[in-house]
């Protein structure tokens, strides 16, 4: 019998957050979120980006650094929003105070800044700089600089596993892992023209080629190469091309893995083989009462039944049908 295995590109995405899931399509965003009393809440809103309309967004390898900007964005703005519904019910600090005065009534948009600022902070110490000063340890005993340049792309990988084996044995992150799972399942439900229903998501692939867990592993790739290839001797602008080319190396990175995104040829599937592979860290399997949490959020912004029947030929109706005379 032969395996129906068509897949067509939906151009949907989204993110895991705390208890639910974000998809966004186009310009519209939804953010489903289940809550304490067990119900769904939906949020639709648009987002249409920092560059919105420009040309920029149509050049390759530029129009990477501005969606990446975006994801970050957008990612945080759902996180704050899925949050609001587990903080405690506590009475204003009078820092909240303080902060919601000099904001003038903003104090969530602020602090989600500074709270994005930190975390890119953060992961530029930790992903970009910490590899090298490890490496530079071993220069004493490798002499070769090409050999130096692929220790410290090996470190790196080898720091952000770590550092997800680390995170995934908190309870929340677990959970939000399993929301993950159930976001790439209903993705993966439809972009293989079948209808979105819990039982056809569960059955679904928890691992998409379009994840940003592959993207991030992809920055490192290329960073191995730029930098096997960009060398200076000054050690202040090593450190400084490590973080003036982030903007580089995540359009390079943006553009693989939208390639991947719209072919399935065999040289895809190899460039895309590692990070599928990460994503088996990123995403576990999800329990029905998560893909019902995706599926709200997909159906919110997205009309999976118009798509497939302009994708796939056939009307949702006629699934069985189309399914016997596929294999």
């Amino acid at each position: 019998m032969k395996k129906h295995k068509v897949r067509h590109y939906s151009g949907i995405g989204g993110q895991a957050v705390l208890e639910g899931v974000m998809m966004r399509n186009r310009d519209k965003y939804a953010v489903a979120v289940r809550k304490p009393d067990g119900s769904i809440v939906v949020d639709v809103e648009e987002y249409r980006g920092v560059m919105a309309g420009s040309k920029l967004l149509n050049i390759p390898f530029i129009r990477g650094i501005f969606v990446f900007l975006d994801s970050l964005i957008l990612g945080m703005k759902a996180l704050n929003y899925s949050s609001t519904f587990y903080e405690d019910d506590e009475k204003p600090t009078k820092f909240d105070k303080a902060a919601d005065k000099v904001t003038a009534g903003n104090e969530d948009t602020f602090l989600m800044a500074i709270t994005t600022i930190i975390s890119f902070v953060f992961a530029i110490a930790l992903f970009m700089l910490l590899p090298y000063f490890i490496s530079s340890i071993f220069q004493d005993y490798i002499r070769n600089a090409s050999l130096m340049a692929i220790l410290e792309g090996v470190v790196r990988i080898l720091i952000f596993i770590l550092y997800i084996l680390a995170i995934s044995c908190m309870k929340d992150i677990k959970r939000l892992f399993r929301y993950h799972g159930a976001e790439h399942k209903c993705i993966n439900c439809i972009e293989r023209g079948r209808p979105l229903t819990v039982q056809n998501a569960m059955r679904s692939n928890r691992l998409h080629k379009r994840c940003g867990s592959s993207f991030l592993l992809f920055v490192m790739l290329v960073s191995i190469v730029l930098f096997f290839f960009i060398r200076v001797d000054s050690l202040v602008w090593r450190l400084v091309l490590r973080i003036l080319l982030i903007p580089v190396i995540a359009g390079i990175s943006y553009e693989i893995i939208r390639l991947a995104g719209r072919s399935d040829n065999i040289i895809i599937r190899i460039v895309s083989a590692p990070g599928l592979w990460m994503q088996r860290l990123t995403t576990k399997e999800p329990d029905e009462e998560m893909i019902e949490v995706a599926i709200k959020s997909v159906e919110a912004v997205f009309d999976w039944r118009e798509y497939i029947k302009d994708s796939f030929g056939y009307e949702v109706e006629d699934y069985n049908e189309h399914v016997q005379k596929s294999v």
